[in-house]
């Protein structure tokens, strides 16, 4: 009874310590682990809280997406939507100053990251000693404010070691960085297990953030310089993702796409992810609808949800298809290129003489319920859903809905929506509205209220075809070719949903097709800048981009930070060319 008694105070100080006002339903005699797990919970979930907030365009996602040669945001038409004081620009061209807002911006969300991780550790310790349900979750707290560090080392080059909200943080960069990012997750990883899913932090998951944290330290201990890649890290690499693989917990999906589905929470190819399930108001669908035309409205229950004409992919990134597919199309030769969901009859795709003035009788009917845009990467004239005006019912013909060959009115003229590969921020004949490759990985959420907010996929952290690559890249930079092309293999024949454009494997690998193969299996996700600057390509000429400068693999400490950190003077030192 003493136990129960100290429990049921624990829950109450704890749930008014996280806002909770939903005290009504208390039980005084459940059962002691039922109301430990209550606790636990309660300080463990403001932890992975700001997660959804943090991963959005205009904070974590653009600023890795746009600064890469996979995305171009231009300024779109003659009111330059999407300028937004130029720092999608800025991001592209590595050209960011310590007032970028996107910059700014992530670096607050990920501040709050780790301070949510450091006030849970601070309550769930003191019950840990007497308490499994916290001693575990005392364990992945550590190991998810080490993940949260593990980005911010990768991002600005600095960790922040801190045990208790009182304290001031300890700056840590380059080895001694790794080393207690290493430390921490080495300390907890036997402590959990792979119970919850992907939306918490496992075993699985920390094995994987080894793996990552090995590939990468030769970039972590000498930022600006030729990353060295030695055989122990490259071993570290290999024991870890081992671990992953053999636990037989995780598949690859048949079908790519599906990975990035509103049900894919369930996905087995999912080792870490942000868990979207939950009707939330930070929940959102803007993984799905950033890139979308702004004249696609992806379902017929919601005729305000449409794309914002948001980034395209570059030309230089298309290419990389072209150079590895040749001739053949690569939407009929790879199945994470493109899936079509519905098709245009051949009697309708010649729009010869057709115009959206005469066009009343050009479309084909599908059912509303069922009716899903196409996948992957979108190229030439789009065909969707049409309305008279945003927020009108769409046109219909016997309970069915009619699909046209897209319209957008603009600047007082009216076109077909046709995504032509030409997109740059130089020339203002190539940043029309429609301009550029349209990516729609992410599906857009057919479970939302709106359309747009609160949807259902969870956004992709860590998947087991990042583990199969990552023991591909150690194994070709040790010198086993033959290893690293099994497994580069292994992933392109798993795609089998779509059994015509399964990958064919390679017959050969080096690192600039590994790069180009990652490039591939994780567009449109968070990767792309890591992988350039291990591979040495992110000082590379593309679209629009012609800075060389090493020292913006790092991003600027925001101007804000440093200036609240001025009382201590050296405590926080700006990184350097900025």
């Amino acid at each position: 009874m003493k136990n129960k008694i100290l429990i049921s105070v624990l829950s109450l100080s704890a749930l008014v310590a996280v806002g909770c006002t939903n005290l009504d339903e208390q039980v005084i005699d459940e059962s002691l682990e039922a109301q430990s797990n209550n606790i636990v919970e309660s300080f463990v979930a403001p932890a992975y809280g700001p997660l959804p907030d943090a991963f959005t365009h205009t904070k974590n996602y653009g600023m890795q997406l746009i600064s890469t040669d996979e995305a171009i945001l231009p300024p779109r038409g003659s009111g330059n939507d999407w300028y937004d004081g130029g720092k999608y620009i800025e991001l592209h061209q590595h050209t960011m100053t310590t007032t970028n807002v996107v910059v700014q911006q992530t670096w607050d969300a990920f501040r709050l990251m780790i301070s949510r991780t450091i006030t849970a550790i601070e309550k769930l310790q003191p019950l840990a000693a007497t308490d499994s349900n916290a001693a575990k979750a005392l364990s992945e707290m550590r190991a998810l404010r080490a993940y949260y560090n593990m980005l911010v080392l990768d991002y600005w080059g600095v960790a922040f070691k801190k045990d208790s909200v009182g304290q001031n943080s300890q700056i840590l960069r380059r080895q001694e960085a790794i080393s207690y990012i290493e430390s921490e997750f080495l300390a907890v990883v036997n402590d959990l297990d792979n119970t919850h899913g992907p939306g918490r932090i496992s075993q699985a998951a920390v094995n994987g953030f080894l793996a990552q944290l090995y590939l990468n330290a030769a970039v972590y201990r000498d930022p600006y310089g030729t990353p060295t890649f030695s055989t122990a890290d490259m071993d570290k690499v290999i024991e870890y993702t081992n671990k992953v693989i053999n636990s037989g917990l995780f598949s690859l999906s048949a079908e790519y796409f599906a990975i990035f589905d509103d049900n894919n929470h369930s996905n087995k190819e999912l080792i870490f992810a942000i868990d979207q399930r939950q009707d939330l108001n930070t929940s959102h669908n803007r993984l799905g609808y950033w890139s979308l035309s702004g004249s696609q409205y992806p379902l017929a229950a919601f005729p305000k949800a449409n794309g914002t004409d948001g980034p395209a992919i570059t030309p230089d990134f298309y290419q990389t298809w072209v150079q590895a597919y040749g001739s053949t199309d690569p939407a009929q030769a790879d199945a994470r290129f493109y899936k079509e969901n519905f098709t245009v009859p051949q009697n309708l795709k010649d729009l010869t003489g057709i115009t959206p003035a005469n066009d009343a009788n050009h479309y084909f009917l599908v059912d509303g319920p069922t009716y899903e845009i196409n996948r992957g990467i979108q190229r030439g004239i789009q065909w969707g859903l049409r309305n008279s005006a945003n927020g009108q019912p769409f046109q219909t013909l016997n309970g069915q809905y009619k699909i046209y060959p897209m319209i957008e009115q603009r600047n007082g003229f009216t076109n077909y929506v046709n995504h032509v590969l030409e997109v740059d921020l130089e020339d203002p004949t190539h940043k029309d509205y429609a301009d550029g490759y349209r990516v729609s990985k992410y599906q857009f959420s057919r479970t939302s209220d709106t359309g747009r907010n609160r949807g259902n996929a969870d956004i992709v952290l860590l998947r087991l075809a990042d583990i199969y690559l990552m023991r591909a890249e150690a194994q070709l930079r040790k010198g086993n070719a033959a290893a690293a092309l099994s497994d580069v293999n292994f992933v392109r024949a798993s795609r089998t949903a779509r059994p015509s454009v399964t990958p064919p494997a390679l017959t050969s690998i080096n690192l600039n097709i590994l790069n180009r193969e990652r490039g591939f299996e994780f567009y449109w996700e968070y990767s792309r800048r890591s992988d350039m600057i291990r591979f040495g390509h992110y000082e590379d000429t593309y679209t629009s981009k012609t800075n060389t400068d090493v020292r913006k693999r790092l991003f600027p400490i925001p101007q804000t930070a440093i200036d609240g950190a001025s009382s201590v003077p050296g405590y926080l030192v700006q990184n350097q060319g900025y």
